[in-house]
């Protein structure tokens, strides 16, 4: 896919996968993460996104704990 402001969205996607063929790509990271039921790399600290539990359960534990 080509996509306009992907050069600008790698600048700030934190994902730590190697070899995705998503970084940049924002709308077909957020799809392909959604039918998983996980948020993309960039819903998540650093900390927690090198562990790749993207989880909506790990998002809303964050969020309970304020640490997002």
């Amino acid at each position: 896919m080509n996509c306009p402001n992907k050069e600008k969205n790698l600048e700030r996607c934190n994902c730590s996968y190697p070899g995705c063929d998503k970084k940049g790509l924002c709308c077909e990271c957020l799809h392909y993460h959604l039918k998983l039921r996980q948020l993309p790399a960039c819903f998540f600290p650093k900390d927690v996104e090198k562990t790749y539990d993207r989880s909506f359960e790990t998002f809303a534990k964050l969020v309970l704990e304020k640490k997002i």
